[in-house]
């Protein structure tokens, strides 16, 4: 006893479970735990151990894509019927081995978020996501080889482990194609191809576009929102019609809008009620009256032509844009693929369907069924409840 300098402890004490512990005793419980242990250890080296050695960070990435055939950007969990874009992104990412599968599954376990959910059919050239990943090697590589060829990732940033790229998106701008015809007048001009656009015309179009700058009550440009909720109130930037151009024999122009945030179908409902009065369905007094409580009746252009262009990130970037730790969102580097990818996959997609489903023709020849000059009064007065389906969005959408 001696020898080992210890005196002898009564079975079952305090002290004795004590030293048991001390000396790593192996009893049932610990090898259970142990062994537990290292089953894990081994589940996670198999398939993907190498990638959680990898650090996991925060990331922008830049997002273009051809909307048609798609039912809009937002994943709908659970449901195979609708397909959307980020079904495919969300799958490439998986397959890519920069997330987990788990990952793939929920979400919000990468942090996933979009800047704006765009609606079924609308395409995007500058859509931006962010989200966390392994840094792995080639990444951006590996995502499109697992991406049909109309999406493309075209950019990658770190950004702050904070970052949520719909909160810090500060306006969003997008793009309406159309064919020159929907501005001719429904009584002296040729409603076909062969319509080319007077300066006159696109000077009237302009001027009308410019009503919208500005805060207003947006909400019958939506089917959302009532009269007296303070988010139906958004201000537009800018809004404007860029010189036509001809493709394949047909005219088509370009509509820029930038908005802080836009809802569900305002920005098609804001082109279709210009449309309609240029066309001479409605007059240009309806603009005034849309900003009052009153219900009116503004039309819907269709959604072929609504493109996100870009999206901005301007106290973002004073912020930390140039800290020293992280890059400005401008994405000025890849201004050239993005142009390439819209030369490619988003203008050839807008002009073969006009051509061949005739979409805009077909809308157009729904105006005379409105009735521009009567306000639907509500029956139950200004408080009435306004309808609230669940449908996609023109952007970001609240």
């Amino acid at each position: 006893m001696a020898g080992n300098g210890e005196a002898p402890v009564p079975v079952g004490t305090k002290q004795e479970q004590d030293r048991k512990v001390r000396r790593g005793w192996q009893g049932p419980a610990r090898i259970w735990e142990e062994t537990e242990q290292q089953a894990k250890r081994l589940r996670s080296s198999e398939g993907g151990g190498q990638h959680r050695k990898l650090p996991k960070r925060k990331v922008v990435l830049l997002v273009a894509y051809s909307g048609k055939g798609y039912h809009g950007m937002q994943r709908n969990v659970g449901s195979s019927k609708f397909k959307t874009i980020e079904d495919d992104l969300v799958s490439a990412l998986v397959r890519s081995g920069c997330i987990p599968e788990n990952h793939g599954e929920d979400m919000r376990k990468m942090s996933f978020q979009r800047c704006a959910r765009t609606d079924k059919g609308v395409s995007a050239a500058g859509q931006v996501v962010s989200l966390k990943v392994w840094l792995i090697d080639d990444l951006l590589e590996k995502i499109n080889s697992h991406l049909p060829s109309h999406i493309r990732i075209l950019g990658l940033k770190r950004v702050t482990g904070g970052f949520n790229s719909k909160n810090k998106c500060d306006a969003r701008t997008y793009f309406y194609m159309l064919p020159t015809f929907a501005f001719a007048h429904k009584d002296h001009d040729v409603q076909d191809e062969t319509y080319r656009l007077h300066a006159e015309t696109l000077g009237r179009v302009n001027r009308l576009l410019a009503c919208y700058r500005g805060t207003h009550n947006f909400h019958n440009f939506t089917s959302q929102k009532g009269p007296r909720e303070p988010s139906a109130r958004r201000y537009i930037l800018d809004m404007f019609c860029e010189e036509p151009f001809v493709r394949e024999g047909m005219e088509f122009a370009v509509i820029k809008v930038k908005g802080q945030s836009f809802m569900t179908h305002q920005i098609r409902k804001m082109v279709g009620l210009v449309v309609a009065i240029v066309k001479g369905y409605a007059p240009e007094s309806v603009l005034e009256r849309c900003w009052g409580e009153a219900k009116v009746d503004v039309p819907k252009a269709p959604g072929l032509g609504l493109v996100l262009e870009q999206v901005h990130f301007e106290k973002y970037n004073q912020r930390f844009g140039h800290d020293g730790l992280h890059e400005p969102l401008d994405w000025a580097r890849e201004e050239a693929e993005v142009t390439a990818f819209k030369e490619q996959h988003i203008y050839p997609t807008i002009i073969g369907t006009e051509r061949h489903e005739r979409s805009m023709a077909q809308w157009l020849s729904t105006l005379p069924m409105h009735d521009f000059s009567a306000t639907a009064h509500a029956a139950a007065g200004p408080g009435a409840k306004v309808p609230r389906p669940l449908e996609g969005s023109d952007g970001d959408s609240d």
